[in-house]
């Protein structure tokens, strides 16, 4: 197994010799990257360019692995598809435009897709069960941010509920 290994990165680095470049360590976990990306169909150039734009800047060997980890991850995942989906639909359900664009744009930056999903499911019911669309944004929006704000312990609402303290 490990021979298998060792042949795989020979391998992927003799088909591009400007890895040579990255120290022994850090080729290696690269190149791991790498064939992981390749095999599910990422384009593996920009990930190459990431590790020898680290290497030019000096950074050390777990930063570019994990830089070049970083731009996998963003690459599997087209940023803003699931907040465009969203907005559309909560426009779609009568959500006047601004307002629609207003929450998803507080939303998205923080929020994961099923986060997002959820918000818009909840909107959607709050308008099925007669509450006006801008409305219904407003309240789930607001509600979202208290939620949060609560799970953080960090509530600027004076009205919210604090925990008690134990003499």
């Amino acid at each position: 197994m490990i021979l298998a290994a060792l042949l795989l990165v020979t391998q992927v680095a003799t088909q591009d010799p400007r890895l040579e470049r990255l120290d022994p360590d850090t080729r290696s976990a690269v190149v791991a990257v790498l064939d992981s990306a390749r095999d599910v169909g990422l384009p593996v150039e920009p990930m190459i360019q990431r590790a020898l734009e680290g290497t030019t800047k000096g950074a050390s060997g777990a930063r570019i692995v994990a830089a070049v980890r970083r731009l996998v991850r963003d690459v599997r995942r087209p940023p803003l598809t699931m907040a465009l989906s969203v907005l559309a639909d909560l426009v779609a359900s009568g959500v006047p435009a601004d307002s629609a664009a207003a929450a998803v744009l507080a939303l998205a930056p923080k929020a994961r897709d099923a986060d997002l999903v959820e918000f818009r499911r909840a909107v959607e019911r709050d308008i099925a069960l007669g509450a006006p669309p801008g409305t219904a944004t407003s309240v789930r929006l607001n509600a979202g941010a208290l939620d949060v704000q609560s799970a953080t312990g960090t509530s600027s609402n004076p009205n919210s509920p604090r925990p008690r303290s134990r003499p």
